[in-house]
């Protein structure tokens, strides 16, 4: 394996593994608080659903999460909010244990060398599109962490797992 990929798989893992902490830690008032859309619970969801997707070759080969929900992935203001539960945190920890299981099987398979990245809505090369997707999950990781420590708790940085 290229030294590339292998920095993907670890930086992939890493960040999940700090999502984990955020989710673990997180008090059930504070998980389902929050004004739609940005609500703890949604934020953890959609920075999963988008990692999974993006770890994909192409918008084909995405297999939802057997317990997804439509509409629940979306965090911009204007978006209808779904009349749906919140998913439990023991929910949600199933679907990221089932993403940092696959990173690594996913990330091998990935052809990084095309310029395709595989989504009609980028135009970036495949190898930019995993780094914008890595910091597309830190950026959520931020996020969590802020509302988290807003609250006096704090979580571990992991630098790679």
């Amino acid at each position: 394996m290229d030294v590339f990929k292998r920095a993907l798989i670890t930086q992939y893992r890493a960040a999940l593994a700090m999502l984990r902490q955020q989710i673990e830690s997180c008090p059930q008032d504070v998980w389902t608080s929050g004004e739609h859309p940005r609500n703890f619970w949604r934020i953890t969801y959609h920075a999963i659903f988008y990692t999974h997707l993006y770890l994909m070759q192409t918008e084909d080969d995405f297999v939802p999460w057997e317990n997804h929900r439509d509409g629940v992935t979306d965090l911009w203001p204007d978006a209808e909010p779904p009349v749906v539960e919140p998913y439990t945190r023991e929910d949600i920890l199933v679907y990221l244990d089932s993403i940092f299981d696959s990173v690594e099987e996913w990330v091998t398979r990935l052809d990084l060398e095309t310029d395709d990245p595989g989504f009609h809505w980028y135009s970036i090369p495949k190898a930019d599109h995993q780094v914008l997707n890595v910091r597309h999950l830190n950026g959520h990781v931020g996020q969590l962490s802020e509302l988290l420590m807003a609250h006096g708790i704090d979580t571990n940085w992991v630098s790679t797992k």
